[in-house]
């Protein structure tokens, strides 16, 4: 049990950093600067995969756990749920925008723009309302027997940006995740 709370919050770090990242990029509009919109791409590629197969889909099953112990839950639950939609939503719009882009296609850079921080706004809050409302209760509610039919649920996958080796699409990015890192 233990050991998927640090999992689920390990994740969220991983998945904050990278938002971190598109953050100062977002802000690279505001100061008229030329994005980086490889690096963009990159991070919401790996948002829109990893996470939805497997972080959101574990979540799912915890949510529905969480609900069978604490049935007035299922309000704050579905939200959350909802959520898990809404962001992979944004980031498919985002995602389509970052790809016309690299495809050289005329795209509004305000239309990013609106994309990158609808879909921040959307992650950040999403994050920190599971952090601050949903995994403690999970840590305090959730049984082993409940633990294991999360994990039997979802198969876990491996991460391909911040498992042992990162795919050959996410080497660069994983190396400027580890300088940041080292200088943090």
């Amino acid at each position: 049990m233990a050991a998927a709370i640090e999992q689920w919050h390990a994740e969220h770090v991983n998945f904050s950093q990278l938002l971190g990242l598109l953050e100062r990029q977002l802000g690279r509009f505001h100061q008229d600067e030329q994005p980086d919109y490889v690096l963009m791409l990159d991070i919401v590629d790996y948002l829109r995969h990893y996470p939805d197969r497997f972080h959101h889909a574990r979540e799912d099953v915890a949510f529905e756990r969480l609900v069978a112990h604490e049935p007035n839950l299922r309000v704050r639950i579905n939200r959350l749920l909802q959520e898990h939609r809404v962001i992979a939503r944004a980031g498919d719009e985002l995602l389509r925008l970052l790809n016309d882009v690299a495809d050289e296609a005329v795209v509004l850079r305000e239309d990013v723009e609106t994309a990158l921080a609808t879909y921040l706004v959307y992650y950040r809050h999403h994050l920190g309302t599971e952090e601050r409302e949903i995994m403690p209760r999970a840590a305090a509610m959730l049984t082993d027997q409940d633990w294991s039919a999360i994990a039997a649920a979802v198969p876990a996958g491996r991460d391909p940006l911040f498992g042992d080796a990162a795919d050959a699409r996410y080497q660069q990015l994983r190396r400027l995740i580890d300088v940041e890192s080292q200088g943090a």
